[in-house]
């Protein structure tokens, strides 16, 4: 495939990945917010946002202008939501750490692996009912 038909063929496309960037950073604000107000109430640590969003290719000198920008976006992007999972993850840990019902098809998530398992009422007890310091 030639570049030019390379570029044709993304071309309908690049608006709508260049678009999102607008509910990414409104997302961002967002969950930014939730996370530096709720954390400390809950005592949760806050999680380190330089940990998730590395935005650095843009630098590199053989990258030409459009690639630099997509570059950008990106690490911004990817990073983001790997951070708000984290952010979200550890809301979940605190609240209600138990693992979902094991189902063909269905990819657990990572940071679940040490949950309750799905259906372990005492467990679940034991874990955030006989605790003070649980919400629930």
């Amino acid at each position: 495939m030639t570049r030019k038909n390379r570029f044709l063929r993304h071309l309908p496309a690049m608006p709508l990945i260049t678009l999102a960037i607008f509910p990414i950073a409104v997302m961002d604000l967002y969950v930014e917010l939730y996370h530096r107000i709720s954390f400390p109430l809950y005592r949760i640590p806050l999680v380190n946002r330089r940990s998730y969003i590395r935005i650095d290719r843009h630098r590199l000198p053989y990258l030409n202008l459009l690639q630099k920008y997509y570059c950008v976006y990106c690490g911004y992007a990817n990073g983001v939501v790997r951070y708000w999972v984290k952010i979200f993850s550890e809301t979940e840990r605190f609240w209600c750490g138990i693992r979902h019902e094991e189902k063909e098809g269905f990819r657990q998530q990572e940071h679940q692996e040490d949950f309750l398992p799905y259906g372990d009422e005492e467990g679940f007890k034991r874990a955030y009912l006989d605790h003070k310091t649980r919400p629930l």
